[in-house]
């Protein structure tokens, strides 16, 4: 596949992972959840953008080093989400959320809005 295949297939993927987190604001459900679709939404947004620049992603979850391949800074409401790839998921919580579900699924479709556009 091209470099272009492969984002567009993330960002597919993408979208999916924020159809879930739209029908999933109500607070109860569970913040460990919630963050752990934000943070894979993000991940493979980092993942895509770096594919659209011809690069190959590193077999990380770590959104940190991620942007530093990109050699983007990220929000710290998105870096928040971190935990939720691992420690989230396999200890005892609670992981609230540090930052409002709303304001993180904007920035998040922000960041695919701007993808989609590169690709065209």
């Amino acid at each position: 596949m091209s470099p272009a295949e492969d984002a567009a297939l993330l960002l597919r993927i993408v979208r999916r992972h924020l159809q879930a987190l739209r029908l999933n604001l109500d607070s109860v459900y569970p913040d460990e959840e919630w963050g752990f679709q934000a943070q894979q939404a993000l991940e493979k947004l980092l993942k895509a953008a770096l594919v659209l620049q011809d690069q190959t992603p590193e077999r990380t979850h770590g959104l940190e080093r991620l942007a530093q391949q990109l050699q983007e800074p990220l929000p710290v409401e998105l870096l928040q989400l971190q935990v939720y790839a691992v420690e989230a998921r396999y200890e005892e919580g609670p992981f609230a959320l540090q930052t409002p579900r709303l304001q993180l699924l904007a920035l998040l479709e922000d960041r695919l809005e701007d993808l989609e556009r590169r690709l065209g």
